[in-house]
């Protein structure tokens, strides 16, 4: 709870500072990366480890936002990498971190003795395996699926038609307008590329 608000303040605290207005949808954003970053640490950190993790994931998922749409060039319009990717791989590390060996709770898993101290209580140890624990995951997920996007592409294909990417993949994709209120015509959108490839500005006679 404290990691998803403080997540929630960090991410509308950034962006009230960089645009000058808060950003309702980038405080989601921030709830949900206080929520993920915590949820690797939670057995092991005190209340104020919580709210500094929840508090680094709002700013993180910010930066990681602008870094994924503006440098990497991907769409990601929910930001799910930065939520979900960069504040798990935060979460992660900060076991190693914040971690203070006051907690039982995650004694004895996965093969440790005891509680789980990181470097800000003395013992980089844990870090040091969260880090290689990070890596190894990401080399291992990025090679795997980098090699099974390529053969899926090689036989179905990854993209739909441009006609469809005018559209919209709501209706050509689902059968039903995810946001109505946000189209003008909302009855043509998707139409066309369900009929048959007709434009949707044919369909709507602009």
């Amino acid at each position: 709870m404290l990691a998803g608000c403080t997540g929630t303040f960090g991410a509308l605290l950034y962006m009230w500072v960089l645009k000058g207005k808060p950003d309702a949808s980038m405080s989601g954003n921030g709830l949900l990366a206080g929520l993920v970053a915590i949820t690797a640490p939670s057995g092991f950190v005190n209340p104020i480890g919580s709210a500094i993790i929840g508090l680094i994931a709002g700013v993180l998922v910010c930066l990681s936002c602008a870094f994924v749409e503006n440098v990497l060039k991907v769409d990601d319009p929910v930001g799910a990498i930065s939520v979900h990717g960069t504040n798990g791989l935060w979460g992660v590390l900060s076991v190693g971190l914040f971690a203070d060996g006051t907690s039982n709770y995650g004694g004895s898993w996965n093969g440790v003795t005891g509680s789980v101290t990181g470097l800000f209580y003395g013992a980089p140890k844990q870090f040091f395996a969260e880090v290689i624990g990070t890596v190894t995951c990401f080399v291992w997920v990025f090679a795997t699926f980098y090699i099974f996007f390529k053969i899926y592409k090689a036989i179905w294909g990854m993209r739909v038609s441009p006609e469809v990417e005018l559209a919209g993949l709501d209706m050509p994709e689902m059968g039903v307008l995810g946001y109505p209120d946000f189209v003008l015509s909302p009855s043509s959108i998707g139409a066309g590329a369900v009929a048959g490839g007709t434009h949707p500005a044919e369909v709507s006679g602009d």
